[in-house]
């Protein structure tokens, strides 16, 4: 048997990672693989990267990680509101100024995909999509537009993050697949649960499975409110804000 552990969208949650890392120890993934968005939500962006360099993680360069890399401006996005709208900027900028110089040359040097072939499997690893790391793709998108992009990538599972919303969807043509890890650090999810995928393969099947692991929420809470990110981050761990 073969395990791979898969996540994604730590947001620099540090209590989250610390716990899900912990738990593919545990399950005895043969290897992890990261889909990036290591930073901003929380305070800990530079523990969180010193840790997924110590444990030799490969990792995929998220939105965030891009633009805290290469400094690029914050855009406001309508589907926020103006409070997270605030929120964000503060978040973002607090990431940007206390980013070590070092981290960041990490962050520039990620890779926007990763392939692996396991079994027969052809895996493709993205974080957005596999025409962007900006790109959401929810458990409804269109079939044949995932099908297209299984086939232009010459993969037959397409592994992705960035929604914070996890899913495992069998596509019609036999053997392809569109998997949503979920996010660790900043969850969409109700239950407010870090989520993971985990992979096994054995005898020439791959079987996917959503992993939640609980962590100690109300110290990312209290970690977040003591810093200079901005409360909003706290009241939606908290299950205070709008999902």
């Amino acid at each position: 048997m073969l395990k791979l552990a898969i996540i994604s969208d730590i947001h620099a949650n540090l209590p989250a990672l610390a716990a899900v890392l912990e738990d593919i120890k545990q399950s005895g993934a043969d290897q992890v693989y990261c889909l990036g968005d290591l930073t901003d939500a929380a305070p800990w962006h530079n523990e969180v990267i010193a840790l997924i360099r110590e444990k030799q993680i490969p990792v995929i360069m998220g939105n965030h990680d891009e633009r805290i890399a290469f400094d690029h401006p914050v855009k406001a996005l309508s589907k926020h509101s103006k409070e997270e709208q605030a929120a964000r900027l503060i978040a973002i900028n607090f990431t940007k100024e206390t980013i070590t110089p070092e981290h960041r040359a990490f962050l520039a040097e990620l890779p926007h995909s990763i392939q692996l072939q396991f079994a027969g499997f052809r895996l493709l690893l993205v974080h957005g999509s596999t025409r962007s790391n900006d790109e959401y793709i929810y458990a409804d998108h269109d079939e044949d537009d995932l099908l297209g992009m299984l086939e232009e990538q010459r993969a037959d599972i397409l592994i992705t993050g960035h929604t914070h919303l996890s899913y495992i969807r069998p596509l019609k043509a036999a053997g392809k697949m569109v998997i949503n890890t979920g996010s660790v650090g900043r969850t969409k999810e109700k239950d407010r649960l870090a989520a993971y995928l985990q992979l096994s393969i054995v005898n020439g099947e791959i079987t996917p499975q959503i992993r939640k692991v609980s962590y100690p929420l109300e110290e990312t809470i209290a970690g977040i409110r003591n810093s200079a990110v901005p409360d909003f981050y706290a009241d939606f761990l908290a299950g205070h804000e709008k999902v």
